[in-house]
Protein backbone atom coordinates (compact mmCIF):
# COMPACT_ATOMS: atom_id res chain seq x y z
CA UNK A 1 0.00 0.00 0.00
CA UNK A 2 3.00 2.39 0.90
CA UNK A 3 3.95 2.18 -2.76
CA UNK A 4 0.58 2.60 -3.69
CA UNK A 5 0.00 5.80 -2.15
CA UNK A 6 4.07 6.98 -3.37
CA UNK A 7 2.85 6.52 -7.05
CA UNK A 8 -0.52 8.36 -6.27
CA UNK A 9 1.59 11.25 -5.11
CA UNK A 10 4.33 11.40 -7.76
CA UNK A 11 1.44 10.43 -10.52
CA UNK A 12 -0.71 13.26 -9.36
CA UNK A 13 0.02 16.73 -8.33
CA UNK A 14 -3.59 17.82 -8.86
CA UNK A 15 -4.13 15.76 -5.65
CA UNK A 16 -1.90 18.07 -3.62
CA UNK A 17 -3.53 20.85 -1.56
CA UNK A 18 -0.41 21.96 0.59
CA UNK A 19 2.22 24.18 -1.67
CA UNK A 20 5.38 24.06 0.53
CA UNK A 21 7.47 27.17 -0.34
CA UNK A 22 10.59 28.68 1.18
CA UNK A 23 10.20 32.35 2.88
CA UNK A 24 13.04 34.08 4.46
CA UNK A 25 12.13 34.92 8.14
CA UNK A 26 13.04 38.55 8.30
CA UNK A 27 10.16 39.18 5.60
CA UNK A 28 7.36 37.96 7.61
CA UNK A 29 4.92 40.36 9.42
CA UNK A 30 5.82 40.19 13.64
CA UNK A 31 2.74 38.03 13.63
CA UNK A 32 3.78 35.13 11.74
CA UNK A 33 7.18 34.80 12.82
CA UNK A 34 8.79 33.36 16.06
CA UNK A 35 9.08 36.84 17.64
CA UNK A 36 5.28 36.64 17.99
CA UNK A 37 4.26 35.64 21.86
CA UNK A 38 2.20 32.82 20.56
CA UNK A 39 4.70 31.40 18.27
CA UNK A 40 7.47 31.55 19.82
CA UNK A 41 9.79 28.52 20.12
CA UNK A 42 10.04 28.67 24.22
CA UNK A 43 6.00 28.74 24.56
CA UNK A 44 5.80 25.61 26.35
CA UNK A 45 2.43 24.58 24.36
CA UNK A 46 4.72 24.95 21.19
CA UNK A 47 7.02 22.14 22.90
CA UNK A 48 8.50 19.34 21.45
CA UNK A 49 7.42 17.84 24.80
CA UNK A 50 4.39 19.63 25.32
CA UNK A 51 1.23 17.20 25.61
CA UNK A 52 -0.18 17.52 21.88
CA UNK A 53 3.11 17.75 20.37
CA UNK A 54 5.21 14.91 21.56
CA UNK A 55 6.54 12.39 18.75
CA UNK A 56 6.04 9.69 21.91
CA UNK A 57 2.00 9.96 21.51
CA UNK A 58 0.28 7.68 19.12
CA UNK A 59 -2.12 10.62 17.89
CA UNK A 60 1.67 12.16 16.81
CA UNK A 61 3.18 8.91 14.98
CA UNK A 62 3.11 7.56 11.42
CA UNK A 63 2.27 4.05 13.27
CA UNK A 64 -1.08 5.60 13.82
CA UNK A 65 -3.73 4.67 10.60
CA UNK A 66 -4.78 8.07 10.62
CA UNK A 67 -1.13 9.47 10.07
CA UNK A 68 0.38 6.38 7.76
CA UNK A 69 1.62 6.74 4.47
CA UNK A 70 -0.94 3.33 4.00
CA UNK A 71 -3.89 5.82 4.89
CA UNK A 72 -5.77 6.60 1.51
CA UNK A 73 -7.21 10.04 3.25
CA UNK A 74 -3.40 10.76 3.28
CA UNK A 75 -3.42 11.07 -0.81
CA UNK A 76 -5.66 14.15 -0.55
CA UNK A 77 -3.30 15.92 2.28
CA UNK A 78 -0.12 16.02 0.29
CA UNK A 79 2.64 18.71 0.53
CA UNK A 80 4.25 19.28 -2.94
CA UNK A 81 6.70 21.76 -3.86
CA UNK A 82 6.93 24.49 -6.65
CA UNK A 83 8.24 22.22 -9.18
CA UNK A 84 5.33 19.72 -8.78
CA UNK A 85 7.41 17.22 -6.51
CA UNK A 86 5.81 15.80 -3.52
CA UNK A 87 7.46 15.82 -0.68
CA UNK A 88 5.26 14.42 2.14
CA UNK A 89 1.54 15.22 3.47
CA UNK A 90 -0.31 16.41 6.62
CA UNK A 91 -2.77 15.21 8.61
CA UNK A 92 -4.05 16.59 11.63
CA UNK A 93 -4.50 14.61 15.30
CA UNK A 94 -7.58 14.90 17.29
CA UNK A 95 -6.21 17.46 19.96
CA UNK A 96 -5.16 20.22 16.90
CA UNK A 97 -1.95 19.93 16.49
CA UNK A 98 -1.32 19.51 12.92
CA UNK A 99 1.56 16.86 11.52
CA UNK A 100 3.94 16.82 8.41
CA UNK A 101 5.23 14.03 7.16
CA UNK A 102 7.99 12.90 4.37
CA UNK A 103 6.99 10.08 2.28
CA UNK A 104 8.13 7.49 4.49
CA UNK A 105 6.04 8.38 7.29
CA UNK A 106 8.83 10.29 9.06
CA UNK A 107 6.94 13.07 11.03
CA UNK A 108 9.29 16.52 10.42
CA UNK A 109 7.54 18.93 11.67
CA UNK A 110 4.45 19.76 13.12
CA UNK A 111 2.06 23.06 14.00
CA UNK A 112 0.80 23.16 17.67
CA UNK A 113 -3.16 24.21 18.20
CA UNK A 114 -3.13 28.08 18.63
CA UNK A 115 0.34 28.58 16.62
CA UNK A 116 0.97 29.67 13.04
CA UNK A 117 3.86 28.48 12.95
CA UNK A 118 5.76 25.10 12.44
CA UNK A 119 8.32 23.54 14.60
CA UNK A 120 10.56 20.39 14.04
CA UNK A 121 10.84 17.91 15.73
CA UNK A 122 13.51 19.28 17.74
CA UNK A 123 11.65 22.09 18.65
CA UNK A 124 13.28 24.78 16.41
CA UNK A 125 11.08 27.17 14.58
CA UNK A 126 10.55 26.16 11.10
CA UNK A 127 8.65 28.49 9.24
CA UNK A 128 4.51 29.51 9.23
CA UNK A 129 1.38 27.76 8.04
CA UNK A 130 -1.36 30.32 6.00
CA UNK A 131 -4.41 28.81 5.28
CA UNK A 132 -5.30 28.40 0.95
CA UNK A 133 -8.83 28.23 -1.05
CA UNK A 134 -11.04 25.62 0.34
CA UNK A 135 -9.60 25.27 3.53
CA UNK A 136 -6.63 23.87 3.09
CA UNK A 137 -2.91 24.52 4.09
CA UNK A 138 0.24 26.23 2.68
CA UNK A 139 3.41 25.78 4.22
CA UNK A 140 6.10 28.50 3.60
CA UNK A 141 9.64 27.09 4.93
CA UNK A 142 12.54 28.27 6.48
CA UNK A 143 15.55 26.90 3.80
CA UNK A 144 17.02 25.10 7.02
CA UNK A 145 13.98 22.77 7.28
CA UNK A 146 13.88 22.47 3.62
CA UNK A 147 16.17 19.40 4.05
CA UNK A 148 13.97 17.56 6.48
CA UNK A 149 11.70 16.87 3.59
Amino acid sequence: MRLALILALAAAPALADAPLFFIEQSSLPFDLGPGAPRNAPSLQSNSPHAAGNTAASAANSSTSYGNSPDNPANEKRVIFTSDGSVVGYYAPNGSGTLNLFDLGGKRVAYRPRGSKSLFSSDGRWCGTVADAQGGDFAFGIIRSCGGLF
